[in-house]
Formats: C-alpha cells, structure tokens, sequence
C-alpha cells in the first residue's frame, strides 16, 4: 500500500508534467518521447542491477504494457483534448478501478471483502464528488460520445494492464522467481513503447504533423524528462511494487486519487482555484483510503 500512494503522489506530478510537454510536442509525440525516456532508464537499471529481459513472467509483463501504457495511454490522449482533463480523468480513473476489480474477481478470483470493497466504493465516490465538471459539459454530440468512448477504452486498458501485472507476478512466483520492480516497469514500458511509437508512424502517414510538434523543440525536453521521471519510471515502479504484494482492485482505486492530488499542485503551477465540491470529494477518498489501509 505504500507503493500505491507513492504512485499516486508521483502520478499528481506526472499529470502537470504531462500536460506542459502534451502542448508542445503534441500528445502522441509527447507519449512517444516519454516512453522512450523510460525504457532507457529503466533499461539501464534492469540490464546492470535487474532481470533484463528474462524470467517466466516477460511476456505477461510486455501485455501488460500493451494494455495499460499502450492501448490506456493513446486512448486518454484521444479524451482529453475532448472532454477536458476533469471529466476525461474521471471516466478514467473511475473506470479503471472498476475494471480492475471485475477482471480480478472473475478471471484471477481474487475476492475483495465486504469491508475493503466498501471502502473502495467510498473511495471513488469522494473522486467523482472531487472531479465532478461544472454542469453539463457544452460539447457536440458527436464529441461527447468520442470522447466517452476513447476514456472509457483508456479505462479498460488500464484496469487490465493492472490485473495482467499481477498475473505476471503471479506466474514469476510459481517460477520461484523474484523481479523486482523496476525491472517488471521496464518490461511494461517497452510493451507500451511499441504501441506509441506504432501510433506516432500511422498518424504521421495520415496527417502532417504541426509544426511545434518536432523533437528539436529545446524547451519540451525538461518537461518529457520530468513527465518520464514521474510517470513511466519512478511512478509505475512504485505501482509495480504495490501490484506485487496487494490485489489490483484495491491498488487501482487508491492510485484513481491521483487527479485529486494534482490539483493543489497545478494552483502552485497553473493559478488553478478549485470549487468547493473539491475539498469535500478529496477528504471523502482520503477516508477511503485510510480506511483501505485499515480494513481486511
């Protein structure tokens, strides 16, 4: 559990990095560049004090990565410009947790109690009372429903990617193997490395890309360096590491508090000022929390 909230904590961060270098580069690039940032931190970490690219569990981990850093990170890119960061990190976050906790139970059979599932519950109500846009978001149809459909997709990717990391530890285990957790983020990474940079080669053959889109962008490179830091390396590491020893249904819930946390930040980098559902959303999901801590 400590694992998961420092994911979150590091993910706050990771949400206004993400953002800085998502408009200069572009989202898609933007993902690409971090990714391969990632993998070649963590690479050089897995190959000289890790596992590399071996053990039992390698294939589940690369699945992993496909599902959750892949196929959940291109479709929040594609939500975001959307429905805006507040109802596109709800569905997500949400959504994920949802995912994670019907995955879990009906393919790993790992049960939640009534207490734990009662608390989650709590949990994500105080993350919907938090995010909550202000009324109806005046979108078109046609971009409501886009966008709801490409978050709830990055949701199910990311619930899943969850629960696959634990199959892989899981399979590891059975191996009588112990990867630690760097090693099992780099093994994500390259999984979700392949789909970004799969999805940067497509759209650049479908459409020009803008011009502030381009790597030679000097002023973009601290903020993909911190959003790699934050994000891929140290904050899935620390998520790695929770997966390891506590179930996906009740890691994934605790990480979905991570929007809450960003916002304090972005009023220090941003000016943002919160409306007042805010403070009682986030002191509801910290009840939740604490109580997950708690509760067996």
């Amino acid at each position: 559990m400590i694992g998961a909230l420092g994911t979150t904590f590091l993910f706050a961060f990771n949400a206004i990095f993400a953002n800085r270098s998502a408009k200069i580069l572009g989202g898609n690039l933007a993902n690409l560049l971090r990714l391969l940032a990632a993998v070649l931190i963590l690479g050089a970490w897995a190959h000289l004090g890790g596992q590399g690219l071996r053990g039992a569990s390698l294939g589940w981990f690369f699945l992993s990565g496909l599902a959750g850093f892949g196929l959940g990170g291109v479709a929040m890119f594609q939500a975001l410009p959307r429905l805006g960061s507040a109802l596109a990190m709800l569905i997500v976050q949400c959504g994920s947790s949802l995912v994670a906790v019907a995955v879990e139970w009906g393919w790993l059979h790992s049960h939640l109690t009534l207490s734990q599932a009662a608390f989650v519950v709590v949990t994500l109500l105080g993350v919907v009372a938090g995010l909550l846009p202000r009324g109806r978001p005046g979108l078109p149809p046609v971009v409501l429903r886009a966008g709801v459909a490409w978050a709830a997709l990055s949701a199910c990717g990311q619930g899943l990617g969850a629960v696959l990391s634990r199959k892989a530890f899981q399979v590891a285990a059975a191996a009588h193997e112990h990867p630690d957790a760097a090693t099992t983020a780099y093994q994500r990474a390259l999984g979700g490395l392949f789909v970004a940079l799969l999805v940067v080669v497509v759209a650049s053959g479908a459409a020009p890309r803008p011009r502030e889109a381009t790597c030679n962008s000097p002023r973009a490179w601290p903020w993909v360096l911190a959003n790699a830091l934050t994000g891929p390396v140290l904050g899935v590491t620390c998520f790695q590491w929770a997966l390891s020893t506590t179930p996906a249904g009740i890691v994934q819930p605790v990480v979905a508090t991570a929007p809450l946390a960003t916002i304090p930040f972005a009023m220090w980098f941003e000016h943002l000022r919160p409306r007042p559902l805010y403070y009682a959303g986030a002191l509801l999901a910290v009840a939740g929390v604490i109580g997950l801590f708690c509760a067996r």
